[in-house]
């Protein structure tokens, strides 16, 4: 045997008994006949740099140091879940995919493991990337922290796609959890607070040989690709398992949502049995045919829905309530707790969202309240133990102020917040909105985050977000914290960020109401921002889903004579104020004011771009056929009910081939 061979033959056999060990939970080999197998192909691999593979097991003892964390788009968007927490938001969900699809529909239900999630790409059988979900759109490289992971196959086995991604949660396990408590204890260091966020953490751990000492564990559920010779959700499951996955046994297929309920049932009593943390059930439409015609939402699939089981609760004593600022001018009033242990954090404070919540609820300093996690993520106040109020006790009385420039609070009529109207005046909405501009999703400023901004604010550098195109290396130098190699990254995010597209931007000033969608829209519609500042109220409503809110908004914005000079400098800085030309391009308005329904299974283009190709022509793409609907471009096995709707509201029904014709 020639000495690739060996290497070859240490490799399959190491690669073999990680599997059972780790994936099945079936060890064929003591740990000390692994070690001296690893430790023979470590040798080898040293002296033979020539043979080298990044799929080898070797790879899983780490050592590679990230100081920086790429950040990397996602090609294909990791959506967040919508949330349900009875019996009735199933059902209202059930309903409601019901009127989008033809056909029985079945579900696969999947436990909703609480830990960091993950998306892996492999191709032609090996790991290629790790990326972390980040934003959604885009998240961090930890490929070599995910190599460490045992459960994470680097090869697979069996008949794979070419390409695909699949997602899943990084997990610590219960007992691993323990252990390395024990540990830290044992030297005087402090105990990790919970399971989920020590996983988390340890994604982005510099060090990877420091990830490879933690028995962290990486549980599959969604497999995402083109040509992936898939038809269900479970099928998925399956396939991905006899690749080498670790995929949770638990998952089942079911024909009905009283069958999912009974899942559900099942698992709320048994889930602490188990051996990591889980806050829910996951419900997934089965057929991918039938999640692809239902499609998504701005945030999450139609197809898909999360059970959350009821959240822990404790009591503790409620010592003051404070009140916040945000960009908007919007007042938060907080209650600051006596800390309390809370699914497994530490909680000293909780929203109380508004007056009339306090109100309602009674809520007053000194008393003993209620708190839960709000789908077990932020603390929340219930309820108000009275049999504990102190006998002087005095009911609370709303701040009429600003806490910050002592400006009098309004509150518009409909409105359940108050407001500080002090809008260039008042530090923490300007803070705030520098923020929020150079957010991810916005400006995306590499080099600035939300504290440096604080710092420019108060030292006086910045007052709005178009002082930061002036900055100077010699400017920032000086704040705390400041050197200069993070003086010039910061200075050349800022100059980077004149590429971002022109809806970022927009996203990015922080109108009222205008959220991403709403900003695609606006600049879909209007292609630059002197036609978004000189569009009416009237005009505004035209436009597909803006409301009278919306318009007023955005209206009243542009109405502000500082908005406007900023708009301006921003705009002479090079900030992108319009659509580019080559976006532009591939628009046209052939298609306007009509509404298509796409349905079916289809050949030329995908049902992806087919939805892009009507949007960029300046249709509209709509889940269900009402008389409203003007096409429905039908594919193979279209549902009958939706053609005997279409026919019965006599609504054309047309070919792929029919619709690339309209466009030509």
């Amino acid at each position: 045997m020639t000495i690739h061979e060996q290497i070859e033959a240490l490799r399959d056999e190491l690669s073999q008994h990680n599997q059972m060990y780790y994936v099945q939970d079936n060890p064929t080999i003591s740990d000390y006949e692994f070690d001296v197998k690893l430790k023979q192909l470590q040798e080898l691999e040293a002296k033979h740099p020539e043979f080298f593979d990044a799929s080898s097991p070797t790879h899983r003892v780490g050592g590679e140091i990230t100081k920086n964390f790429e950040t990397v788009v996602h090609e294909h968007r990791m959506y967040s879940l919508d949330n349900s927490y009875s019996k009735e938001d199933l059902l209202d969900w059930e309903t409601r995919i019901k009127k989008m699809v033809d056909g029985d529909i079945s579900y696969t239900c999947e436990l909703k493991y609480d830990g960091a999630s993950i998306s892996l790409t492999y191709e032609k059988g090996k790991l290629v990337k790790a990326i972390t979900r980040g934003d959604g759109l885009q998240g961090d490289n930890v490929t070599a922290n995910i190599k460490t992971i045992k459960s994470v196959p680097l090869k697979l086995k069996g008949e794979y796609p070419e390409k695909f991604d699949i997602r899943g949660e990084i997990v610590l396990p219960f007992e691993g959890f323990i252990k390395m408590n024990e540990e830290r204890i044992e030297i005087g260091e402090e105990p990790y607070r919970n399971p989920r966020n020590t996983a988390s953490g340890s994604l982005k751990l510099q060090d990877s040989a420091e990830v490879a000492k933690r028995p962290l564990e990486c549980l599959l559920y969604n497999i995402t690709g083109s040509n992936l010779n898939i038809d269900t959700q479970f099928e998925s499951l399956e396939k991905a398992r006899t690749w080498g996955f670790k995929v949770p046994p638990i998952a089942k297929k079911v024909n009905s949502i009283d069958a999912v309920l009974a899942f559900i049932e099942h698992w709320d009593l048994h889930r602490h049995e188990l051996p990591y943390e889980t806050d829910g059930v996951v419900i997934k439409v089965n057929d991918l045919q039938q999640q692809e015609e239902l499609g998504y939402t701005a945030k999450a699939p139609r197809w898909a829905m999360a059970y959350k089981f009821k959240a822990e609760q404790v009591s503790t004593r409620l010592n003051e309530i404070t009140y916040q600022v945000g960009r908007t001018g919007a007042i938060t009033p907080v209650a600051n707790l006596d800390p309390v242990e809370l699914a497994g954090t530490t909680v000293k404070r909780a929203s109380l969202h508004n007056a009339d919540q306090i109100e309602r609820l009674d809520i007053r300093e000194g008393d003993i309240v209620f708190v839960e996690k709000g789908g077990e993520i932020i603390p929340k106040i219930i309820a108000v133990d009275l049999n504990e109020r102190p006998v002087n006790s005095q009911p609370t009385q709303y701040i009429t102020h600003c806490p910050e420039c002592q400006t009098e609070l309004v509150r518009q009529e409909g409105e359940v917040q108050h407001y500080c109207p002090n809008y260039n005046g008042c530090n923490p909405q300007i803070i705030g909105r520098i923020q929020h501009f150079i957010s991810r999703k916005a400006m995306d400023i590499d080099g600035l985050g939300g504290e440096t901004v604080a710092l420019l604010v108060n030292a006086g550098l910045i007052s709005n977000y178009s002082d930061l195109y002036e900055l100077t290396i010699d400017d920032v130098l000086p704040l705390e914290r400041m050197a200069q190699k993070s003086a010039e990254n910061l200075i050349n995010g800022i100059e980077a960020s004149k590429i971002v597209p022109f809806e970022r931007v927009l996203f990015g000033l922080g109108i009222r109401y205008v959220g991403e969608t709403v900003a695609k829209k606006l600049v879909k519609h209007y292609k630059n921002i002197d036609a978004v500042m000189n569009a009416s109220i009237i005009e505004l409503v035209t436009v597909d889903e803006i409301g009278v809110r919306i318009a007023e908004s955005v209206t009243d914005f542009f109405n502000v004579e500082a908005n406007t000079e900023m708009i301006n400098r921003l705009r002479l800085f090079g900030v992108q104020m319009e659509i580019s030309a080559e976006k532009l391009a591939n628009q046209t308005n052939t298609l306007e004011r009509k509404a298509f329904v796409v349905s079916g299974v289809f050949h030329t283009v995908s049902r992806n771009e087919l939805k892009k190709l009507i949007e960029d022509n300046g249709g509209k793409v709509v889940s269900s056929i009402s008389s409203k609907t003007n096409y429905v471009i039908a594919g193979d096995n279209m549902g009958p009910s939706k053609k005997e709707k279409a026919d019965k509201l006599e609504i054309p029904i047309i070919s792929e081939q029919d619709f690339l014709s309209m466009l030509q």
